[in-house]
């Protein structure tokens, strides 16, 4: 049991990259969230639009504008297609979230793989001194 946990180990911290890069990782991992972050935008922005257009139609059949009155199917009609525009926005919602818990969690992965090496090359400076 104790042979397979060092192996284990051992595998996980052969995928960090090497104490010397530290500088490098470090730009590379900011590239990365930034590049994430910019990304959540754009997925945010969809699902907020259609949330905003069914509650204008929503509001349209409430109020109407000038003297146009709507018929009843008209009203149902659009109420069905607002239905529809909000249950599509909470979907691609739903997306977001899923994609921003993902991001989150990269972000604590990535900052525990930077606090690893800089204790690596911590370790390494001390060993290097004795």
């Amino acid at each position: 049991m104790e042979k397979q946990n060092e192996r284990l180990r051992e595998s996980l911290l052969a995928h960090l990259p090497q104490p010397e890069n530290l500088a490098d990782y470090r730009r590379e991992t900011e590239v990365l969230l930034a590049k994430h972050e910019k990304a959540l935008f754009w997925e945010k922005f969809p699902s907020t639009m259609l949330a905003l257009i069914a509650v204008g139609i929503f509001l349209v059949t409430l109020f109407p504008i000038g003297s146009s009155k709507l018929g009843t199917r008209e009203v149902q009609f659009l109420w069905a297609d607002a239905c529809i525009f909000f249950f599509a926005g909470a979907i691609i919602d739903l997306r977001y979230r899923i994609y921003r818990s993902k991001v989150d969690t990269l972000k604590e992965v990535k900052q525990v793989q930077l606090q690893i090496l800089e204790l690596q090359a911590a370790i390494a400076k001390n060993v290097l001194r004795q």
